[in-house]
């Protein structure tokens, strides 16, 4: 399976010479070579998959290959970090996932992006994006991880601040890149600290079954903890920066800033599931060395959904609301893998969130750009802005409406599933944490469908526009909205079609089902649905529809008189709970005033001061003794006649 280098070249390829030739191109020409690249890549992991999961199962298990594997740096006998790639059933899962969306978003931004300044550096952005997170995934050992996990950072930083000249992408790329950077810092501890006590960064040795490598670190602890736990948490830390959860998902919701089909790319479908990937990449080492760290994981991530499913209910602004959705169910894919047991292969919990993580890829990213392809009709993020929209874009309607049903998980669709797993695996763990994760899902289905009915029902667009004057938009045209072209739409109805099919494929006894193929140790595993929580979950989610249909599908009052009736928690949610007020607060009050400026104050005055001190009298003593090198016969006589008196003097008195 040596190809499969390909599938990191071409797009290096691609961003090199959309980065660097020429940028007089048609912006057309600069869209199909990126596009083009893109669905070759897409085909070459798609025919990855099959060969993989048709020719690499040995006595019913998965096996891992290894098609290309180089020593880059040695620093010891047994440390030295390689470079290379590596297949098993979650990075090959993994490349379908990011080439799929990154094709559907590429042939989207044809129609999206079109006319845009910048056109030709937006799709070599794209290309180094995908370059980075196909590199991240199929990487062989932590450091070539790292490496590639910081080119992610890189392509995020760039794609989120691609509006340049607006000042709130510019401050929303920064934001993002600080908040994972600092998260970075506590990766990269981690990965010094494991690979000083394990002698290795390689995944195979690290995750093996019977690994000894674990050995030199026993008895070894630093504030009660062992070294391996400080490290994995330092690891997981990392991962919660780049999956947004608290208090690291600051940076999300800011970073709809970008344009939006690299919301559906990065901030739905791809680089937020780096830290869930990266915990499955590290499962067996969590549950075998560092089990504390896993609950751990499991209390973050059911935090986390609840925090950000409330905040999503009160948010206006339709890709906002995506957002903090997005970090919900991030969380979700958390929670499961916390809560996840082993049993000779990854339990219920590790499969369920694999299995979310591959479904949660496709219907997220169809909201997000089917909140483009809204965006794009009526030059609006807001949802006040729109309404009755289902009678002008009816496929936009149709594939958004299967997301939202998707996402609330209603059967069939493949939300039901993947969802329905993870709230049986955190039943199982823990009562608690399961009805925390249902309460959640509620909310889920109220607040996608409070964001369904805002956009395709309720007051019709044509009313509102006409009474805030909005009969025409900036450039003169007419603003009746319209459906999207046909490159916008293609992705939608595809992305739709996978939502639906995945869900109806595990309705059809004798079919290979997801589970079957994802367990990282090769393992099979069989989705079983539960049918209490099955129903009961679905009663909850129909509940919570019905709730937001009753308020939100015609214009009603209830929506005002519930946020005056709980006005606190309203303003909170509305304001996210003011954790960006505090984080400024502890920066600027208490970190700059209190911390920085007398550190200032004392390197300035103190430190500098006896710099310059030391320097101005060296100068100053330069300055007197240089005139002992005058040129003057008399005045070196002079000194001399001096000198012999005074060492006279010395020898005749002492």
């Amino acid at each position: 399976m040596q190809y499969t280098i390909l599938i990191l070249v071409l797009p290096l390829l691609s961003f090199i010479i959309l980065g660097l030739v020429d940028s007089k191109w048609k912006p057309q020409v600069a869209g199909t070579i990126g596009t083009v690249v893109l669905g070759i890549i897409t085909a070459l992991s798609y025919y990855t998959a099959w060969e993989y999961f048709t020719t690499c199962k040995i006595n019913g298990v998965y096996e891992k290959v290894i098609p290309m594997h180089l020593e880059w740096v040695r620093f010891t006998e047994f440390l030295h970090i390689d470079l290379g790639i590596l297949l098993d059933p979650i990075s090959v899962m993994m490349l379908v996932v990011i080439t799929t969306v990154s094709f559907m978003v590429n042939i989207y931004s044809l129609s999206y992006m079109h006319g845009e300044k910048g056109f030709q550096r937006y799709y070599a952005f794209l290309s180094l994006f995908t370059f980075s997170m196909l590199g991240l995934v199929i990487a062989t050992n932590i450091f070539q991880m790292y490496i590639f996990w910081e080119l992610v950072g890189v392509s995020s930083f760039l794609l989120i601040g691609f509006y340049y000249t607006k000042p709130s992408a510019v401050a929303a790329a920064k934001k993002a890149f600080i908040v994972t950077r600092f998260a970075d810092l506590f990766f990269l501890i981690g990965i010094l600290i494991l690979s000083f006590y394990t002698k290795t960064f390689d995944f195979g040795i690290l995750t093996a079954e019977h690994t000894t490598a674990f050995a030199g670190s026993a008895g070894a602890t630093f504030l009660g903890f062992g070294v391996i736990s400080w490290a994995m948490a330092g690891i997981f830390i990392g991962g919660a920066g780049k999956s947004a959860m608290f208090p690291l998902q600051i940076w999300l919701p800011d970073a709809m800033e970008g344009p939006t089909p690299v919301s559906a790319l990065i901030h739905a479908a791809t680089m937020v599931v780096a830290g869930v990937f990266l915990v499955a990449r590290f499962f067996p080492v969590y549950y075998f060395q560092t089990p504390e760290v896993l609950h751990g994981v499991a209390y973050i991530g059911a935090f986390t959904a609840l925090f950000a499913a409330v905040i999503a209910c009160v948010q206006t602004d339709i890709k906002r609301v995506l957002a903090f959705s997005t970090i919900s169910q991030i969380a979700f894919m958390m929670v499961a893998l916390g809560v996840s047991g082993y049993e000779g292969h990854e339990g219920t919990g590790f499969m369920a969130s694999m299995f979310h993580l591959f479904t949660h890829a496709m219907f997220k990213a169809l909201l997000f750009l089917g909140a483009g392809s809204v965006i794009h009709a009526v030059h609006s993020n807001e949802m006040k802005d729109m309404g009755g929209l289902r009678k002008y874009m009816p496929i936009t309607n149709w594939t958004f409406l299967i997301a939202c049903l998707a996402i609330a998980g209603i059967p069939p669709f493949s939300g039901f599933f993947s969802k329905d797993e993870i709230l049986s695996a955190s039943y199982e763990f823990s009562p608690y944490i399961g009805g925390i994760m249902t309460f959640v899902a509620a909310l889920t289905a109220f607040y996608m469908f409070r964001l369904y009915y805002s956009i395709f029902w309720g007051k019709d667009y044509s009313v509102k526009a006409a009474a805030h004057g909005h009969g025409h938009d900036d450039h003169g045209h007419g603003h009746t909205p319209h459906e999207s072209p046909f490159a916008m739409a293609f992705p939608l109805i595809f992305l739709a079609s996978v939502t639906v099919l995945i869900g109806i494929i595990h309705l059809i006894p004798g079919l290979p089902h997801f589970g079957e193929f994802i367990s990282s140790t090769g393992a099979e595993y069989h989705i079983q649905i539960d049918s209490t929580v099955a129903i009961m979950s679905v009663v909850i989610a129909s509940i919570s529809i019905l709730v937001a249909t009753l308020m939100y599908r015609k214009p009603t009052t209830t929506p005002d008189k519930l946020a005056k009736t709980f006005s606190g928690l309203y303003k909170g949610a509305s304001n996210r709970f003011y954790i960006d007020e505090v984080y400024l607060f502890i920066t600027k009050k208490i970190i700059f005033n209190s911390v920085s400026r007398p550190i200032a104050w004392f390197d300035r005055h103190v430190i500098d001061a006896t710099m310059d001190g030391f320097a101005n009298t060296t100068q100053w003593v330069s300055a007197k003794t240089k005139g002992f090198q005058s040129g003057q016969v008399q005045q070196y006589a002079y000194v001399f006649l001096l000198g012999v008196l005074v060492i006279a003097a010395i020898v005749i008195f002492i």
